[in-house]
Parts: structure tokens; C-alpha cells; sequence
């Protein structure tokens, strides 16, 4: 841990004082991100008029292993993709009635009751009725999260990451750590799930860490224009604090697949699909009608927050997802800000297993040895609050059920 992370509320007013003095044309940098922020928004409001906002592509697209260039270029400015079709309908049918049965099997929703509290972000869901499931080691995950469809699209999208180099890549794009996640079964006529626009994967170290300055270094010291999300160089080194549900791998895409039909008005994800709206954020924290002390609401060990009160342009381009199958996948960068709809008007329930990519690198390599304690006896993945419903859960994956893909994949076997 670092050492400014022992007093957060210091850090940050002396790291605003420096940056303002240090960062040079501050307010002119932010008129200049702020004219460039307008113009995409308007490019997402028109482009979801007509359906297209976020991109799209099949899995039969990534048949070479990379993606189609224009639909790269595309996910590189608006940080988001759908795959669709990487799972036949049959297995994604036998993996959601799997794990509905895993759950009614072993009584998690009169588990759960017991434990409300440990998990501090979801301790305000409805105990008797959960709609995010703490589980990590249902059979279905494991074999997704092992899956060669998975392996695949997960390589071709971390390629679509920019590298320092050939030679010194800052990740390998074609292997992968398991990150064990969650699981959403949202029924329908459910309002107890709704997020606010917010981004994961960091909130005051994005102005506080070191490496996050230089991930932004063209924003704060460079050519703000400039600025590539899809730049690996230093996101690999970025350090976040501590905290249940603060995620401490590095992640080129968030994700899920899907278990059953849903889309808008069902309860699901919305995004504002703009890859570069952190630099804006960054520098919004900075201005001064902001006080010396504040980040525009960030919170250590909270996700980012999008408030309306200082990010309102960008508010405007909040889209929800099209209309997705089971069996496909939606996927977004770690910058990108996303919601949650309130309230699930469908007629089914959203179900999804959350799934994201996490390519070998240092630091994710170096979680992976507490993490395989914490599957083989069933305890919650270790960036989580330690509920550990699954330690004598029957029929939770064990290791005879990894495949020698799966063994890489949880560091249990080298690569």
C-alpha cells in the first residue's frame, strides 16, 4: 500500500494544490476537453437514435483472432462492444437452469440473510430477495470463465490495446488470469438494483496514484487531445486501496455474458459510451469552483460517481445496451462510466455471469496466489467481502473440474 493511502483527505488537498499549480493552461486544457466532450455526446445521442451507439460485432468476427479494424476503432472511442453469438443457446440454457438449482439447492437467499452487512455496497438490497448473487464457483462460472470462446474474445479484444512496445509489452494479450466475479439474477418488477453512473476500477487514486498521473499525462501535461484510453503503458502499474469490492487486478474490459434475453427496460447496464470522458473528469476535479478538499465527490474505497452537479454535459449520453441474447457478451473499459437501470419493467429475469478480461501481467499474475486458496475451499474471491456462502456448498466446481486451460488460468499450472 502507499504511503498517501494512510490519510486519504490529505492526499487529496495536496494533490490538487500541486496539480494545480504544476498542470500549466489548466483552465484553457479544460475548455478545450469540454468543447471535444459536447461533440461526443452529440455523436452518441444521434448514433443512439439510430440503434448504433454501441458497437456490435459477432464472434465469427474474431475468427483470425483480432478485431475487424473499423470495429476496433470504433470500441477505441466508445470504450464498449457487444460479441454476440460466442455461446450456443443450449449450453447458456443448461448453465442458467445449472446455477438456479445450485442456488434454490444450497438455500442461498436464507444464507444471505445471515451475512448482510459484510458486503457494505449491497447490504441495502432486499435481504429475501437477492439480485446480485456473492458467488464465485458454481460449476457454469468456472467453465465459462475456462471456456477456448472465452479465451478467444477476450485475446482479440486486449489486442485491441495500444502496447509500449513489441518487444516490452505491458500485458500478454493471449493469456489470461481467472478473476472470479459474481452473478446477477434480476427478476422482474425489481427496483432494489438500481446504480448510478459511476466507474469502477478506482475513484480518488485517480488523481492520488502516482501511475495514474502518468496514465493521464498527456491531460495533465501534455496534449489533452492526445489523450489514448487504450494506452497500456501504465495502466498495468496503477495501485488501488484497499476495500471489499475494489477490484486489484488490472482489467482491460469489464464484462458479463448473458444467461437470458435483455435489454432496455429489463433492468440492465447503461453506458455513456465515450473511451476518453476520464481526462475530462480528471481535470473537471481540478477547476476552481471545486473546493480545495473535494474530487467531485470521490470517495476512497467507492466507486467513481458521475454527479450532476459537476459532470452534467456528460450525463446527456447515458444509453442503454441493445437488446442482447443469451449467450452473447458485453463488454466495457475500465474508464467507461456505467449505471444500472432502476427498475426491471421485462417480463424475465436478467440473468448474467460477470466475466471480464484480465490479461497476464505482473500484477495480475501476483493475485492469482490469493485467489486459488480462496477456490479450492470455496471462499469468496478475495477482493470481495468474505461471505464464503460456497465453503460447503453442494456441487460448487472443484479442482478436477478446470480444464489444463482452466489450471493456467487460476495460476495452478504454469503457462
Amino acid at each position: 500500500m502507499q504511503p498517501w493511502m494512510s490519510d486519504v483527505p490529505a492526499a487529496i488537498v495536496r494533490v490538487k494544490a500541486e496539480l494545480r499549480k504544476s498542470v500549466p493552461d489548466l483552465e484553457a486544457r479544460f475548455r478545450t476537453l469540454t468543447a471535444q466532450l459536447e461533440r461526443e455526446v452529440a455523436a452518441v445521442v444521434q448514433e443512439g437514435r439510430n440503434g448504433g451507439a454501441v458497437p456490435q460485432l459477432h464472434y465469427s468476427d474474431l475468427a483470425a483472432g483480432h478485431v475487424p479494424g473499423p470495429v476496433a476503432d470504433k470500441i477505441r472511442r466508445r470504450g464498449c462492444v457487444v460479441v454476440r453469438g460466442v455461446f450456443p443457446a443450449s449450453r447458456i440454457a443448461s448453465w442458467n437452469d445449472q446455477i438456479g438449482e445450485y442456488v434454490e439447492r444450497n438455500r442461498y437467499a436464507e444464507k444471505q440473510q445471515s451475512r448482510v452487512g459484510l458486503d457494505r455496497y449491497f447490504a441495502t438490497l432486499a435481504a429475501t430477495s437477492p439480485q446480485i448473487y456473492s458467488l464465485y464457483w458454481s460449476k457454469p462460472q468456472v467453465s465459462a470463465r475456462q471456456s477456448d470462446e472465452l479465451a478467444r474474445v477476450r485475446a482479440a479484444l486486449n489486442r485491441v490495446w495500444r502496447q509500449p512496445s513489441p518487444e516490452a509489452p505491458a500485458f500478454d494479450a493471449a493469456r489470461e488470469c481467472t478473476y472470479a466475479d459474481r452473478l446477477r439474477r434480476r427478476r422482474p418488477g425489481d427496483t432494489t438494483l438500481g446504480l448510478s453512473p459511476h466507474a469502477d476500477g478506482g475513484s480518488v487514486e485517480r488523481w492520488c496514484d502516482p501511475a495514474y498521473q502518468r496514465v493521464y499525462g498527456e491531460v495533465l501535461f501534455g496534449d489533452p487531445t492526445r489523450y489514448d484510453p487504450f494506452d497500456a503503458t501504465h495502466r498495468v502499474s496503477t495501485e488501488q486501496i484497499p476495500s471489499p469490492a475494489v477490484c486489484s487486478v488490472f482489467r482491460t474490459f469489464q464484462g458479463w455474458t448473458a444467461l437470458s434475453q435483455q435489454g432496455p427496460g429489463d433492468g440492465t447496464l447503461q453506458l455513456i459510451p465515450i473511451a476518453n470522458l476520464m481526462g475530462w473528469i480528471v481535470l473537471r476535479a481540478l477547476q476552481p469552483d471545486v473546493a480545495g478538499d473535494d474530487l467531485c465527490g470521490a470517495k476512497a474505497g467507492n466507486a467513481l460517481p458521475l454527479d450532476a452537479r459537476w459532470h452534467a454535459v456528460a450525463a446527456e449520453a447515458l444509453v442503454s445496451i441493445p437488446r442482447v441474447q443469451p449467450g452473447d457478451t458485453v463488454w466495457w473499459h475500465n474508464d467507461i462510466i456505467h449505471a444500472v437501470e432502476s427498475e426491471h419493467r421485462g417480463k424475465t429475469s436478467s440473468n448474467v455471469i460477470y466475466i471480464g478480461a484480465a490479461p497476464w501481467c505482473p500484477k495480475n499474475a501476483a493475485f492469482l496466489p490469493r485467489q486459488a486458496p480462496c477456490f479450492l475451499q470455496g471462499r469468496s474471491c478475495p477482493d470481495f467481502a468474505p461471505e464464503d456462502y460456497e465453503v460447503d456448498f453442494e456441487g460448487r466446481a472443484t479442482e478436477h473440474d478446470l480444464t489444463p486451460l482452466g489450471r493456467r488460468q487460476m495460476g495452478l499450472d504454469p503457462w
